[in-house]
């Protein structure tokens, strides 16, 4: 489920309204916890967390005119969804956030590569996805993007 939208903003104010509240805290937990460097826009049908092309050039390889994605969220169908590339990419950062989930929340994980499902946005563990958000820099993302992800 794509929604089309200019910014967070408009994009936030298409959701089911039930979500709002809940997506609107994600939202905040974020930008209060991401490290200085990354940039908030819309990226790919949802509200995208990136590293800037003045911070690194050569952007995202699957098509280099977009700056180097890192995290997004979104409204899906069924669940609210986080994205973080850090986790798909670092081996001990994906361990940690496994072991640590059940401490902050009851529901069983429901998580893919770098996709973590909410399906109940009471439940998110919003503590847990600060303490997330806190643990990477844009120059570590950088370097580890390079190292496992950029052909």
């Amino acid at each position: 489920m794509q929604i089309k939208a200019k910014n967070p903003e408009e994009y936030i104010s298409k959701i089911p309204e039930e979500r709002i509240p809940y997506f609107k805290k994600l939202r905040k937990t974020i930008l209060e916890n991401i490290p200085n460097g990354f940039e908030e826009q819309m990226s790919y049908g949802m509200i995208g967390y990136l590293v800037p092309k003045s911070m690194y050039p050569s952007g995202y390889h699957c098509d280099p005119k977009l700056p180097l994605p890192f995290v997004n969220i979104a409204s899906q169908k069924n669940f609210i969804a986080l994205y973080h590339s850090g986790i798909y990419a670092n081996p001990d950062l994906h361990d940690w956030f496994i072991n640590e989930y059940p401490k902050h929340c009851k529901r069983k994980l429901d998580m893919g590569k770098s996709c973590i499902r909410f399906k109940k946005a009471e439940e998110i563990p919003f503590e847990l996805i600060a303490t997330l958000m806190q643990k990477m820099t844009p120059k570590e993302w950088i370097a580890l993007y390079e190292k496992n992800i950029k052909r």
